[in-house]
C-alpha cells in the first residue's frame, strides 16, 4: 500500500471519528491517556465484535451440519467477509490513532516489524523460547 493512501484513509477515518464525538486528531496533538484508553477500549470492544461477524462467515461450529459433512471453516458469505474485514480497518486505524500513531507511524513501525518477523523465521521462531526482546528495538524515532 502507498504511503499516500494510508494517509488518505487516516485523514477520512479521523474525520469520520470526529464527527461521532471521538476526536483523534486532537487527542494526537494533546495527548491524553484516559481519554485515549476509554476511545481505545471502545474500539477494541468494537473490533472483537467485527471478528465475531467475520467469523460467522465460515462454517466454523464443529457441530454443525456443514463442519459434519467435511466443509468446516469454508467461507459462505465471502461478500459480508470482505466488508467485515474493512470494517475491522475502520477500527485498526481508529485504535492507531488513540495510540498517537499516524500514517506515516505506521509504515515505519510496520516495516520495523516486518524485519522481527523475518528473523524470527529465519531463526526458526518457536513459542516456547518467546521473550520479545526482539520486538524492544521497534519504536518511533
Amino acid at each position: 500500500m502507498e504511503p499516500a493512501v494510508l494517509e488518505d484513509m487516516f485523514e477520512k477515518q479521523a474525520a469520520l471519528n470526529k464527527r461521532i464525538g471521538y476526536d483523534t486528531k486532537s487527542l494526537h496533538e494533546q495527548f491524553d491517556a484516559l481519554q485515549a484508553g476509554r476511545w481505545l477500549n471502545d474500539y477494541i470492544n468494537a473490533a472483537a465484535n467485527e471478528l465475531e461477524e467475520l467469523r460467522d462467515c465460515t462454517f466454523w461450529k464443529h457441530w454443525c451440519a456443514e463442519a459434519k459433512q467435511g466443509q468446516r471453516f469454508a467461507v459462505h458469505d465471502l461478500q459480508n467477509a470482505r466488508v467485515e474485514v474493512i470494517d475491522l480497518l475502520f477500527f485498526w486505524i481508529s485504535m492507531a490513532q488513540c495510540v498517537g500513531l499516524n500514517a506515516e507511524d505506521v509504515h515505519n513501525l510496520y516495516l520495523q516489524k516486518l524485519r522481527v518477523n523475518h528473523q524470527r523465521q529465519e531463526d526458526k521462531y518457536s513459542m516456547s523460547a518467546k521473550d520479545e526482546t526482539d520486538n524492544k528495538g521497534i519504536s518511533l524515532d
